[in-house]
């Protein structure tokens, strides 16, 4: 048409458009009847005619409990929207930084990794335990804990992709993720001593094993604030052109939900049942050979 943008409106749908209609119109139709009521009931009470025209109707009763409504109608809508949970917020595993950072703001510092090989967190904590070699800041220990599949064994994921997408499990290729987490923690323990070894910082690093798949990715940090995500555990990769096709999940494309210490009871005790869960797997797991950072 003329004058017009040149944009067509989208169609919308009549389920949508009566949801607008509800939400825009909805509130104020019920305000309306309230009052209108009230209104009513008491011109009965007070004008003959009107009365006789409504004989054997309870009027002032009924006036006054549509008052009681009209006035608390906005109280109740309140309080029903706040008894709706809200969906908890995600992030993704790219956004690690920013939670590593302000861990890092705390005098005790505590991370701890549940998942894969842990390589996006590895990254950032390594940048960070360098740069409080030179300048420390208000840290006084930091404590880092990952656990991470124990790739010794025979495992459905990772894997190699077999006949008809069957997991077929590859030994090789188990002992290059295996070598990679043992870089990962050789390196942070190294870390680790070279900040006990100045006295003004005591630091560890500890690997350990869990048996199974790598499912759930969990980061803890500070005891007040998790982070948690699944794997897309059909993710495949290819090591080179010619070679095989394995099921490798990635970590970087995991989406977040997090907790935090807001200072209400659900977070407290979501928090709470998280730290436990994690304590719990990593005192039953296994340690490992690798060398380990102390704080001794």
């Amino acid at each position: 048409m003329p004058g017009s943008s040149g944009r067509s409106e989208p169609s919308v749908s009549m389920s949508e458009r009566l949801k607008r209609f509800q939400t825009r119109y909805e509130p104020m139709i019920t305000r309306v009847v309230l009052l209108g009521v009230f209104c009513t009931g008491l011109l009965a009470q007070f004008v003959k005619p009107v009365g006789d025209a409504m004989a054997g109707k309870t009027f002032l009763g009924g006036a006054l409990l549509s008052l009681v409504g009209y006035v608390l109608y906005d109280s109740l809508k309140d309080l029903t929207a706040s008894l709706r949970l809200a969906p908890r917020a995600q992030v993704k595993s790219q956004e690690l930084g920013r939670f590593v950072t302000q861990a890092f703001e705390a005098q005790v510092v505590e991370i701890s990794f549940l998942g894969y090989t842990g390589e996006t967190l590895y990254n950032e904590l390594y940048h960070r335990l360098e740069a409080i070699l030179a300048s420390p800041g208000p840290i006084r220990h930091v404590r880092i804990r990952f656990l991470v599949p124990d790739f010794r064994l025979p495992m459905r994921v990772p894997s190699r992709v077999g006949p008809q997408a069957n997991p077929v499990d590859d030994e090789e290729f188990r002992k290059g993720l295996e070598s990679q987490c043992m870089g990962y923690a050789r390196r942070l323990s190294a870390l680790a001593h070279r900040l006990t070894n100045t006295g003004r910082v005591t630091a560890e690093c500890e690997y350990r094993f869990y048996s199974g798949i790598p499912r759930d990715k969990i980061c803890i940090f500070n005891r007040e604030l998790v982070l948690h995500g699944l794997y897309d555990l059909a993710a495949r990769t290819i090591e080179s052109s010619s070679g095989p096709e394995y099921f490798d999940p990635k970590g970087y494309q995991t989406d977040l939900t997090f907790w935090s210490s807001d200072g209400t009871s659900e977070a407290k005790t979501a928090l709470a049942t998280w730290n436990k869960h994690f304590d719990d797997l990593w005192d039953l797991a296994e340690r490992s050979h690798w060398h380990q950072g102390t704080s001794s």
